[in-house]
């Protein structure tokens, strides 16, 4: 059997976990041990524990958020990292005949990736602006939230009552924007990767509507990349009540060509996308 590697790459809280648990259902190997349930990921986050920590090994070195939420380009790897990760790679070819990862920090590692895996596959899952924005302000928020609820009755309710939407507001504002410039420079690293690939490699899908087009995603993962898998129903691992609601994020954001730029990136990867 031929070897194959998926690298699932999209921005955060854009669906990247969801697609992950649905792989995994249908059979794919995505890591030994994943990282369990959290905030906002009920099902789990289904990120490879060695990817994940090697990833946020070379943010912590670079002086950025483990998280992943950041803007700035890391622009190279030092030796001793890349070859650690040429360790964890050779492994896993080692052991499988087909194999990936998830985790949104892999988007801003895209270039190294494509020199230490050449002939892998990409899975780009994208997922629009304002409802990533929102996601994040609301998942943040709750940590917020939760430290408030945490208090006495008395303080609880005048948090309920009185301070909780002030907060919630000036929470908003201050991080909105904050979260849009992460949303622009992941997708920005999305679109300059796959302007680099062969256009047999890489597929673009809003994870939004593979309700209705899992099949097609199934048929092309088997048939086009030759992964050898089992059919599961998307819609089996897919739940719309934990889908919030979005926030107008433009009333949060003063510097207007900020949004601009968003919207036209979008537009731009929204060309991309192959099934709808």
């Amino acid at each position: 059997m031929q070897k194959r590697t998926l690298i699932i790459a999209g921005m955060h809280r854009s669906g990247t976990s969801l697609i992950s648990n649905w792989l995994t259902k249908c059979g794919l190997q995505l890591g030994e041990q994943l990282v369990g349930p959290g905030w906002g990921n009920e099902d789990g986050h289904f990120e490879d524990v060695e990817f994940l920590k090697m990833h946020e090994e070379v943010l912590t070195n670079n002086n950025l958020p483990s998280s992943g939420l950041t803007d700035v380009q890391i622009d190279h790897f030092s030796i001793y990292e890349k070859e650690k990760l040429k360790s964890i790679i050779k492994i896993k070819q080692q052991l499988y005949d087909q194999w990936g990862w998830k985790d949104p920090r892999t988007c801003l590692f895209l270039d190294v990736y494509q020199e230490l895996l050449p002939d892998a596959c990409y899975l780009i899952i994208l997922r629009d602006y304002q409802s990533v924005v929102s996601s994040l302000l609301r998942r943040e928020f709750k940590d917020v939230d939760q430290k408030y609820m945490g208090r006495k009755y008395v303080s609880r309710l005048a948090w309920q009552k009185f301070r909780r939407s002030r907060m919630l507001k000036k929470f908003y504002d201050d991080n909105a924007s904050k979260f849009l410039k992460v949303w622009i420079a992941y997708n920005q690293d999305i679109l300059n990767c796959i302007k680099k690939l062969n256009s047999n490699s890489f597929i673009v899908v809003n994870y939004s509507l593979l309700n209705k087009a899992d099949t097609q995603l199934f048929s092309f993962l088997e048939n086009n990349w030759n992964f050898s898998l089992k059919y599961f129903k998307f819609k089996d691992v897919f739940k719309e009540g934990h889908i919030g609601k979005d926030i107008d994020i433009d009333l949060h954001i003063a510097d207007k060509e900020l949004i601009g730029a968003a919207k036209q990136l979008q537009r731009e990867l929204k060309e991309y996308i192959q099934f709808s």
